[in-house]
């Protein structure tokens, strides 16, 4: 049987944090699972950059069934996780069962792959103290203020945890996460 990777997310995720690992990871031979606040399609968006505009602009995603609910997820079955961005972290760290999941990946420092503003999850669990992190540029105080050393590079490795800042970063994501995986728990067969 696969090793399992757990993916949690919600509404207004960003459509292609979340699609891209999910994707990929099941390419390298994983079984990949979907969570979120309850088991349903979950509506992601797109943020974009474009001209003229001092921040990410915001459109309609991809819809996406969500595989099970937080409080149905067993975290003692899966070997990794991934955190996508979006705006679905600024509301997702308030959920009790979400942080019990986060907490037990961070307790047992099985490998975590965050992004953009996924650590905004991380840090509600104190999962970011004494670590080295990247996440979207406008997090950098974010980040500081959860106890991390914050640095604006594509990707940072901080022994089990691999974050980037965005959709942008993602070959360089997950060709590192990848590699934390294949030590940590590969896929065998």
């Amino acid at each position: 049987m696969a090793p399992k990777i757990l993916i949690v997310t919600g509404d207004a995720a960003e459509s292609l944090e979340v699609l891209y690992p999910y994707q990929r990871l099941r390419e390298e031979g994983y079984d990949v699972h979907i969570a979120a606040p309850t088991c349903k399609t979950l509506r992601f968006v797109v943020h974009d950059f474009e001209p003229g505009f001092d921040t990410y602009t915001e459109k309609p995603g991809y819809t996406w069934p969500a595989d099970l609910a937080f409080s149905e997820v067993d975290a003692g079955d899966y070997v990794a996780l991934v955190v996508p961005g979006g705006r679905a972290p600024e509301y997702l760290r308030n959920d009790a069962e979400l942080r019990k999941i986060l907490k037990a990946f961070f307790d047992s420092d099985r490998p975590v792959a965050q992004i953009c503003h996924g650590p905004l999850m991380t840090a509600a669990v104190d999962g970011l103290t004494g670590r080295q992190v990247t996440a979207y540029p406008a997090l950098e105080l974010d980040m500081q203020a959860a106890g991390a050393t914050f640095e604006d590079r594509e990707v940072v490795v901080d022994g089990t945890l691999v974050s980037s800042r965005a959709w942008p970063d993602h070959p360089a994501w997950m060709r590192e996460f990848l590699k934390v995986l294949r030590t940590k728990a590969p896929v065998t067969g």
